[in-house]
């Protein structure tokens, strides 16, 4: 029996769509190449496309990096960075890394709202 191919441009806009603070939607490979990615309409990139992949890429070195501490502190739920011009969230799946920033300044339960569908969303990735 063969897996379901999932589409992966339906799941970044599934996630781009879940909110109206939401800004960018990638899936990431666990080497840092970006698989999908999404841009809300009417939202600009503060980055570079190429500024975007080296960005990716730091993305997937840190996960590995992070691995490390895995048995001593647990799996990474999530990572949040909060920076001055945007939010930049982190998801690991089994396969894959799912990277979406936000407006700044979002209240911190719709962040975890949001967190939680997510990880629902790309539980297969």
């Amino acid at each position: 029996m063969t897996a379901k191919k999932i589409d992966l441009l339906d799941v970044v806009e599934n996630i781009i769509n879940l909110d109206s603070k939401m800004r960018f939607a990638a899936i990431i490979s666990l080497n840092g190449h970006i698989r999908e990615a999404i841009m809300k309409s009417g939202k600009t990139s503060m980055k570079t496309q190429k500024e975007e992949e080296h960005f990716c890429q730091q993305v997937a070195q840190r996960r590995s990096m992070r691995k490390e501490f895995n048995k001593s502190l647990g799996k990474v739920r999530y990572v949040h960075v909060e920076r001055e011009k945007v939010t930049q969230m982190v998801v690991y799946t089994k396969r894959n890394i799912v990277y979406f920033t936000m407006e700044p300044e979002t209240p911190i339960d719709t962040k975890i709202r949001l967190i939680t569908k997510i990880k629902k969303i790309t539980s297969d990735l």
